[in-house]
C-alpha cells in the first residue's frame, strides 16, 4: 500500500459520526447545518437539458470536452470577471472537469516535483482536499493560519523568504470555506507578484464565488487581478469553478479549470490518464447553465433571506458576523467547539461542524478551535429553526 495514505487523517465528518457514537439526540426532528450540500431546488432547465440529451450516452466525449462548452465557460468568465474577451482561448485555457473536488486533488499530483523541500501553502481551516492532495503528492502542507485580526486571510508578510523559495503550489479559496473571507483583488495582485518571485503556481478554489450579500459588489476572481496586473496569459494563475453551488446541481458534477495554457496542457496529459470524462449529457446540461443568471440571481437571494434571519436570531447570543461570501457562518462558541457540538446535538438534535475539525493546530494557535460551522444550505423555515434551537442552547447552557 501507499506509505502516504497513513499520513491522511480522517474526513470531518467521520470525526463527527465518531464524537456523536453513543448519543441520544433530542426527539425533534433533526436539523443539519453540517454537510455544505445546496437544498435549494436544481433548475429545470439543467434536469431538461440532461433528460434530452441522453441518447449522446452512446459516444465517448473527449477529456477536453465539447467546444460549446467551453465557449459557454469563456463567455461567462469574460462577463464574470470583466476579462477581455480575447484573452482567454477556449481551446487551451478552458478544461471542464467532474466536479472541482477530483480536479483540486489532481492538480497537485499534475504540478508537484515530489522532494524533501517542497511545499503546498494553504489557508488554516481549509477544505481538507487541499491536505490529502499535497500529502499524496510528496509535499508537505504548510498551513497558513486565517484568523479574525486579519479579516480570516493568511498574513502573507508574515511568511519567511526560506519558506516562500520551497513553496510549488498555493491553494486559495475566495469567498473561503469554512470563513465566508473574500479577498479583495489587491490582495490577489499581491500574491501574484509573489508567485512571479518565488515561482510557484496559484490554484484559486472560487467554487463560491457566485454566493455573495450584495449584488453590486461580486467577489474579486484571480484571472481578472491578473489580467489587470498586466499577466494577460494568466501565467502561474489556474482558477477552479464549479456549478454545484452556483446552479445548486452538486449531482451533476460539472466544473472546469481555467488558466496558464502551459499548465493546463500537463494538467489535460495527466487527466487523459487519471480523470474520467464529463458524459455528455452533463456537458450539454452545464453549457445552458453557464449561460443564465437569472436562476444565479435567485439563488443569492435565498441566502440573503436565509443569513439575514439567522442573524438576527444569533447575534445576540454569539459572536457571528455576515460573511463577505458563500452560505457558512462561522461563529465563535462559548465552551469548546468539539463540546458545543456534541451538546447540541445532544439537546437539540442540531448538527454542526466543530471547527477545529476543519483546521490545524500550529504550535499555540488552532484557527479553528472554539469556533464551529453553520452551512445555512436547509430551506429558510428550517433555517430559522435551527438558530432558534442554537439561541435555547446557548441560553441555557
Amino acid at each position: 500500500m501507499n506509505p502516504k495514505l497513513d499520513r491522511l487523517q480522517p474526513y470531518p465528518f467521520q470525526k463527527l459520526a465518531s464524537l456523536f457514537e453513543g448519543i441520544n439526540a433530542a426527539s425533534q426532528s433533526r436539523i443539519a447545518f453540517s454537510i455544505g450540500e445546496p437544498k435549494h431546488p436544481t433548475p429545470n432547465f439543467i434536469r431538461e437539458a440532461v433528460l434530452e440529451h441522453l441518447h449522446t450516452l452512446g459516444n465517448y466525449p473527449s477529456t477536453k470536452g465539447d467546444d460549446r462548452l467551453r465557449e459557454s465557460i469563456a463567455e461567462w468568465l469574460t462577463r464574470r470577471f470583466a476579462i477581455p474577451s480575447v484573452a482567454i482561448d477556449p481551446e487551451r485555457q478552458i478544461l471542464p472537469v467532474n466536479g472541482t473536488r477530483e480536479a483540486l486533488f489532481a492538480f497537485a499530483q499534475t504540478l508537484v516535483d515530489p522532494n524533501p523541500n517542497a511545499y503546498v501553502f494553504m489557508p488554516n481551516p481549509f477544505y481538507q482536499i487541499y491536505e490529502g492532495a499535497a500529502l499524496l503528492s510528496g509535499a508537505e502542507p504548510y498551513y497558513l493560519s486565517c484568523e479574525a485580526h486579519h479579516h480570516f486571510l493568511p498574513e502573507l508578510d508574515k511568511i519567511p523568504t526560506a519558506d516562500w523559495e520551497r513553496c510549488q503550489l498555493f491553494y486559495l479559496c475566495s469567498p473561503g470555506n469554512p470563513t465566508g473571507a473574500v479577498m479583495s483583488e489587491d490582495y490577489l495582485k499581491n500574491l501574484i507578484e509573489l508567485s512571479d518571485r518565488y515561482n510557484f503556481v496559484i490554484a484559486s478554489d472560487e467554487c463560491y464565488s457566485e454566493i455573495y450579500p450584495d449584488e453590486n459588489t461580486p467577489p474579486q476572481g484571480l484571472l481578472g487581478a491578473a489580467i489587470r496586473l498586466g499577466n494577460t496569459n494568466f501565467e502561474r494563475c489556474v482558477v477552479f469553478h464549479s456549478l454545484s453551488k452556483r446552479s445548486n446541481a452538486p449531482g451533476l458534477r460539472s466544473g472546469f479549470v481555467a488558466g496558464d495554457a502551459n499548465i493546463l496542457a500537463r494538467f489535460l496529459q495527466y487527466r487523459t490518464y487519471q480523470g474520467g470524462t464529463m458524459p455528455p449529457p452533463t456537458q450539454a446540461a452545464s453549457t445552458l447553465a453557464w449561460q443564465d443568471e437569472d436562476h444565479v440571481k435567485q439563488n443569492r437571494q435565498w441566502y440573503r433571506e436565509k443569513f439575514a434571519a439567522v442573524l438576527k436570531i444569533l447575534s445576540p447570543v454569539m459572536d457571528v458576523l455576515q460573511p463577505g461570501g458563500g452560505f457558512y457562518l462561522w461563529p465563535k462558541t462559548p465552551i469548546s467547539d468539539t463540546e458545543f457540538a456534541k451538546l447540541l446535538y445532544e439537546k437539540e438534535n442540531v448538527i454542526v461542524l466543530p471547527g477545529s475539525y476543519l483546521s490545524r493546530s500550529q504550535g499555540f494557535v488552532d484557527p479553528g478551535k472554539d469556533r464551529i460551522r453553520i452551512a445555512l444550505v436547509a430551506p429558510v423555515d428550517e433555517c430559522i429553526e435551527g438558530a432558534l434551537r442554537i439561541k435555547n442552547f446557548i441560553q441555557n447552557l
